[in-house]
């Protein structure tokens, strides 16, 4: 095994280091620490502070790379990540998220100290050189180096290769390592931040104004969920993590602010999977006077705007650890729409015909299990979840779904049981959920009392009374950031789009 995956171009020696393996750490990786700490001790006999240097660069490793030009005087710093021993001649590369350069230098170039103390190098530590760009003769970009200056000394080899469902669940406790190793993880990592980015600029070149609004509630709000609690001491009071900045929001547009969002995390006390982390990244925007199918239109063309722009179109691969194709996700518009009721009659079309008692066997036969808690209609939106979401890749707009399950969207017109929202699935999940908002103070009331039943306490009453004062008709929507770039990346977990998710901690050693 290797120190890194990587290797300078055109080497086929092996690198002088074994690479860590992502078991604890064994008698061999011990020895290695301690080689690697000696060499730290020899360095700092030699004066040099290995922690403490500044260095000012002319460019990064990949963008030189990337507009290569020879001749140049640099200066670049990076972590080693290949090194190739030739005596005299030393090639190695020296990298950062965004890619890498290799490097050449003799005693000649640098003068024998430096040498000396470049020999003292490990794969992992950063370094910063200083010296001029050329070609090699097999056409690799190339700085000759003529000063070095040590940033930093690592004193744990890299890991070298990641599979198997260990290695996998250390990518998540250990992101660092993950960011070395893994070009695919650094890829989704900046892509996120692009595109988060990119729907701020999205958003903002429409007007819609971005607003910070509280994370600590009175009242968890907004949405039907177990919020984390905690205590504020000097106010002597109970608050809690939010769940949803939602009512915060309508308090401004019944303060006058036509088109607000946040994007910013939500927290939720509930289960972990790969498309649940604890706490998760949500935006929310209402445009006043707007409504929910306004609001897909725009959630359409800001999906398909990211897609284009990261994604190099609208078909969307997705792809396992083996680069085989599992499927592609079609973003091409116009964008499905159907209605909640009719899915459900596509799927028994004497659903909505049957007892309560009657839809839970039929759930059951349709290989959907019911929990003995289920109501009515969770017991019909399982089915829903279970038979049409989770199979569905495509983009689908499933709108009017019922009342109950919506307490703050606006009512239909036509239809006293069903509410005028969207939800919005791709990839087999829910990507945005979309309504016309309520604005009724005396119907919203008549809602969150019917939902609270006995714990009327959990009532907002601050917002209910803001709603009093007049709140516009208005379109919101809210999108999952980490299920919108799982789908647009094509990474199967929540944890992979999440730098650092929750994890149940390790057991001590010795079971303790």
């Amino acid at each position: 095994m290797s120190a890194s995956p990587q290797k300078a171009k055109g080497s086929t020696s092996p690198e002088p280091e074994t690479a860590a393996s992502t078991a604890p750490e064994s008698h061999g990786e011990h020895k290695l620490v301690q080689v690697r700490r000696e060499k730290l001790e020899k360095l700092q006999a030699l004066g040099i502070d290995p922690y403490g240097a500044k260095f000012a660069t002319t460019h990064r490793p990949g963008a030189l790379r990337e507009a290569f030009a020879e001749n140049l005087a640099v200066s670049v710093a990076g972590r080693i990540v290949a090194w190739r021993d030739m005596g005299n001649s030393q090639f190695f590369e020296i990298a950062d998220v965004d890619g890498k350069i290799q490097c050449f230098l003799n005693p000649k170039s640098v003068g024998d100290e430096a040498f000396s103390i470049f020999k003292l190098l490990d794969i992992g530590d950063w370094l910063g050189v200083t010296g001029e760009t050329f070609m090699t003769r097999t056409g690799e970009p190339t700085i000759k180096v003529t000063a070095i200056t040590v940033l930093s000394k690592s004193l744990r080899p890299l890991p070298d290769k990641w599979h198997g469902i260990a290695d996998r669940e250390l990518q998540y406790r250990k992101r660092y390592l993950d960011l070395i190793a893994s070009e695919r993880s650094r890829d989704i990592f900046k892509k996120r931040s692009l595109m988060v980015a990119e729907i701020r600029k999205f958003l903002a070149d429409r007007d819609f104004l971005e607003v910070e609004t509280p994370m600590l509630h009175g009242v968890a709000g907004g949405a039907a969920a177990q919020p984390f609690k905690t205590k504020h001491n000097a106010l002597g009071m109970d608050l809690v993590l939010r769940i949803a900045p939602e009512l915060h929001l309508k308090r401004l547009l019944i303060g006058g602010f036509p088109k607000v969002f946040e994007l910013n995390r939500n927290f939720r006390n509930e289960g972990i999977s790969r498309r649940h982390n604890p706490e998760f990244t949500m935006l929310e925007a209402y445009w006043a006077f707007s409504d929910f199918e306004q609001m897909a239109e725009l959630v359409e063309e800001m999906i398909c705007h990211l897609a284009m722009k990261f994604c190099g179109g609208l078909q969307i691969e997705h792809r396992n650890a083996a680069d085989e194709l599992l499927k592609t996700i079609d973003l091409s518009r116009p964008w499905k729409r159907i209605d909640y009721r009719a899915i459900l009659e596509e799927i028994d079309p004497q659903w909505f015909a049957y007892t309560p008692a009657r839809r839970r066997e039929r759930a059951e036969e349709l290989g959907v299990q019911i929990g003995e808690d289920l109501v009515d209609h969770e017991v019909t939106q399982q089915v829903f979840e279970k038979r049409f979401e989770e199979k569905t890749d495509n983009p689908c707009f499933v709108t009017h779904v019922p009342t109950v399950l919506v307490p703050l969207a606006k009512q239909n017109r036509d239809d006293a049981t069903v509410v005028d929202v969207y939800e919005l699935i791709i990839n087999g999940q829910e990507i945005s959920p979309g309504y016309s908002e309520l604005n009724d103070p005396v119907v919203q009331r008549q809602r969150l009392e019917h939902q609270a039943g006995e714990e009327v306490q959990n009532i907002d009453e601050d917002f209910l009374e803001a709603l009093e004062y007049g709140m516009p008709s208005a379109g919101g929507i809210g999108i999952g950031i980490d299920r919108l770039v799982m789908m647009l990346t094509g990474a199967e977990s929540i944890r992979d789009v999440v730098l650092f998710p929750h994890m149940k901690p390790l057991p001590k050693a010795g079971g303790g």
